[in-house]
């Protein structure tokens, strides 16, 4: 084994991701026989899933780990088409399979693909798994040819259509959606799932497109500006976009745009207990009028570190209704504990041709109060991440920006709540050399002077 090799392989918060100069087939290979190894060494037997996305590389990688993961004495059930995480997630608990793989950069510029492992609960690998499959990175083994598994090639989506529909159980006639593919694996996907309903569905950028049209698949509102203006000059009563392998969502209404993720997750969440029960998981930079929704229904809040992987295993712990978090990644336990942005625009739609999303927002913002959040980068170094926070400890105010500190969760970084109800949060980027710096406040005014403050407490430790 190639040192090198395995020691470029590192798992992150979601999966090992790379420029295609760095994540080659060697290398996946790797994580292939790492997985293999590891469920053989679990007691694990039958199939694991293979799914890939709709980047040029992806089914090509698909197939090598095919290879590997047959070879091992594993059957493997490959996609017939890019298939959304998701789906594939779904498909693992539905068909009680060993886990999956996944190939997909998510919302990452074309140059880059990355791989997911998906264990048998269909929640994301947790940091013991994936320490686990590092550690047995080997070069591709072979058992005897007799008993080497085999490759079923099938279609994944429509079971999971079938199910979505029967979960939403939503009538959409009426109700007009513009949905935008960013030419990933949603496409063909979730535009049907919302015409099946009975939406009238504009899809756009629906085509396969492995450069993304030159962009990054990120449904953030700068990439969704044609989404945008469609809903918001009547073209459609709701927009919905999904990232490249469709597990987060962004959605646009006609009055505020591009909405806000806090705003509808607290949205999502009110629709919910309408007709069901159950606490709420949000990661600590998460906006708390999640919170408020909560205390009005008489349910728990439970605050993890960023990351779906935490949100997914409070979900379970805390047999919670949903999870979620701001960056757009949202799961109905109910359903799986992932993040799902096929099913969730199902969920939305329906959603909003019961009460529109901006008369839900309104009315939650009348009852609980305004909310703004923001966020900035502050440079530092790897190498002095850890540092820097070591010696924030020791150097946390009394008070931040004329307010006193009442508490500071440490889920995460350092979560520091103020005597007025804001907070500020200090907490080290998972992929770039950068502290982030969140804060909420009840008025953009407010919220400048926080994330200021912010700065001004750790860009002299960096």
């Amino acid at each position: 084994m190639d040192e090198d090799d395995a020691a470029a392989i590192t798992f992150g918060t979601d999966g090992w991701r790379a420029t295609l100069d760095e994540f080659t087939a060697p290398r996946v290979r790797m994580v292939g026989q790492a997985v293999a190894t590891t469920l053989r060494e679990r007691g694990e037997a039958g199939t694991v899933a293979v799914g890939y996305d709709a980047r040029e590389t992806s089914r090509g990688f698909a197939e090598e780990l095919s290879r590997v993961l047959c070879a091992n004495g594993f059957d493997v059930l490959l996609p017939d088409r890019d298939t959304p995480t998701p789906v594939v997630a779904w498909t693992v608990t539905e068909r009680g399979l060993a886990g999956a793989l996944q190939i997909t950069a998510s919302h990452n510029p074309p140059e880059y693909n990355g791989v997911k492992f998906i264990p048998n609960s269909g929640a994301p690998g947790l940091p013991e798994t994936t320490e686990e499959i590092v550690s047995n990175l080997a070069d591709p083994e072979s058992l005897p040819e007799d008993e080497w598994g085999s490759v079923t090639e099938a279609d994944l989506v429509a079971d999971y259509a079938d199910h979505a529909i029967e979960y939403a159980d939503a009538d959409l006639e009426g109700l007009s959606v513009a949905y935008d593919a960013m030419h990933g694996s949603g496409r063909g996907v979730t535009d049907a799932l919302l015409e099946r309903a009975g939406a009238d569905v504009t899809a756009m950028r629906d085509t396969r497109d492995p450069d993304f049209g030159g962009g990054s698949p990120e449904p953030t509102a700068e990439n969704v500006e044609e989404l945008i203006r469609r809903v918001r000059e009547g073209d459609a009563d709701l927009g919905v976009v999904n990232d490249g392998d469709a597990d987060r969502l962004g959605v646009v209404t006609p009055e505020r745009g591009y909405l806000d993720p806090n705003l509808y997750f607290a949205a999502m969440y009110d629709y919910l207990l309408e007709t069901r029960s159950g606490d709420v998981v949000r990661t600590v930079s998460t906006s708390s009028i999640v919170d408020r929704v909560a205390e009005a229904h008489d349910q728990s809040v439970h605050e993890t570190a960023v990351g779906f992987k935490w949100v997914a295993q409070a979900m379970a712990d805390h047999d919670a209704l949903m999870g979620g978090e701001e960056s757009g990644g949202f799961g109905l336990a109910d359903h799986l504990r992932n993040k799902d942005g096929v099913l969730l625009a199902l969920v939305t739609a329906a959603a909003d041709s019961e009460e529109s999303l901006d008369a839900r927002v309104d009315r939650l913002l009348a009852e609980h109060g305004e909310i703004h959040q923001g966020r900035i980068s502050v440079d530092c170094p790897e190498e002095r991440k850890e540092p820097v926070l070591d010696e924030l400890e020791s150097a946390l105010p009394e008070s931040v920006a004329g307010e006193a500190v009442e508490n500071v969760n440490t889920v995460d970084g350092f979560k520091i709540g103020l005597a007025d109800g804001t907070w500020v949060l200090v907490r080290p980027s998972g992929t770039e050399p950068k502290l982030r710096v969140y804060a909420e406040a009840s008025s953009e005014e407010r919220l400048d002077e926080l994330l200021s403050a912010g700065r001004e407490l750790v860009a002299p430790l960096v």
